[in-house]
C-alpha cells in the first residue's frame, strides 16, 4: 500500500481481490456495473463477451469480494496508447452503495495496478468528474495520480466533460510528492468557486458546491492545462468546501 499512497489504514481485512477470469464473474460485474451506475439502456451496458476479450488480450478486470463471497467492487481497463506512449486505460470502477466507504475502491486500485505492472506498463490513465471532490481527493492525494488534461463533452455528449489523470505506477515514480502536502489556506473559504486564485508559482481552485459555478471550473481546468499546469492536489478547506491545487508540470509531463 506504500508505494500507491495508500495511507488510511482503514481497509475491511474480511475483503479479498482477485483477478476475473470466467464467465460467471464476468456475468457478475456486469450486473453489479448496470446497478450501481442505474444503467437500463443496452446502450450503457457491459457485455460479459467483451471483459472475457479484455482479459485475454492485455485488458484487466479485477474484483473485491466480501466474506460471503459476493462481489461488491469491480474494476477494469484495457491497453492505450497516444503521443506521450503507452498506458493502461482504466475504463470504470464501481462498488455497491451498501460497501462504500469500507476501503474497496482502494482495493481495485491497487489490484489493479499489480495487474498493469506486471504486463510491463508503468502507467494508468483514467478519466473523472471534476466537480466530485471526494473522487478526486482519492485520485490525486490518496493514489498519486496527477492530471494529464482536460476534455470537453469526453463521451461525446454534452455533460461529459472529464479530467484525465495518470498515475505512475513505479516506485518512487511520483513527481509531484514534495507539493502534495500543501494545506489549502482557511482564506479560500470564502473565493469564487471555479476561479484560479495564485499561490506561489501554483494556483488554487475552489470546488463549486452544486451546479453553480461548474461551468467557470470547467473553464478555468481547460486554461490552466493550456498554460502548462496541471493537478495534484484536491484538499478540504473546510466541511463545506474543497479546493484543487494546481502546480507547473514538470519537465517532459508524464513519468513512466
Amino acid at each position: 500500500m506504500t508505494d500507491a499512497k495508500a495511507r488510511d489504514s482503514g481497509v475491511d481485512e474480511r475483503l479479498t481481490t482477485h483477478e476475473l477470469s470466467k464467465y460467471e464473474d464476468f456475468q457478475q460485474a456486469s450486473a453489479l456495473y448496470r446497478r450501481v451506475f442505474g444503467y437500463s439502456s443496452e446502450e450503457l451496458a457491459l457485455n460479459s463477451n467483451l471483459l472475457s476479450a479484455l482479459v485475454r488480450n492485455g485488458g484487466s478486470a479485477v474484483g473485491v469480494r466480501n466474506a460471503d463471497g459476493e462481489l461488491i467492487g469491480f474494476a477494469y481497463g484495457f491497453l492505450g496508447s497516444d503521443d506521450s506512449g503507452v498506458f493502461h486505460y482504466s475504463q470504470a470502477a464501481v462498488v455497491e452503495q451498501h460497501a462504500q466507504g469500507r476501503g474497496v475502491g482502494r482495493l481495485l486500485k491497487l489490484r489493479q495496478r499489480e495487474v498493469v505492472l506486471a504486463s510491463g506498463v508503468s502507467t494508468m490513465r483514467w478519466a473523472f468528474d471534476p466537480a466530485l471532490g471526494r473522487n478526486a481527493h482519492f485520485n490525486l492525494d490518496i493514489l498519486g495520480a496527477h492530471s494529464s488534461a482536460f476534455v470537453r463533452d469526453y463521451y461525446g455528449r454534452p455533460g461529459t466533460d472529464r479530467l484525465l489523470v495518470d498515475w505512475p505506477l513505479a516506485a518512487g515514480g511520483d513527481p509531484y510528492a514534495a507539493v502534495r502536502s500543501e494545506r489549502p489556506p482557511a482564506s479560500l473559504a470564502g473565493a469564487e468557486p471555479g476561479a484560479s486564485i495564485a499561490h506561489g508559482a501554483g494556483r488554487w481552485v475552489v470546488i463549486p458546491t452544486g451546479e453553480a459555478g461548474t461551468a467557470r471550473l470547467h473553464d478555468t481546468m481547460h486554461e490552466l492545462h493550456g498554460q502548462g499546469f496541471v493537478l495534484v492536489s484536491c484538499q478540504r478547506i473546510d466541511e463545506a468546501a474543497s479546493a484543487y491545487l494546481a502546480v507547473p508540470s514538470v519537465a517532459g509531463g508524464r513519468v513512466r
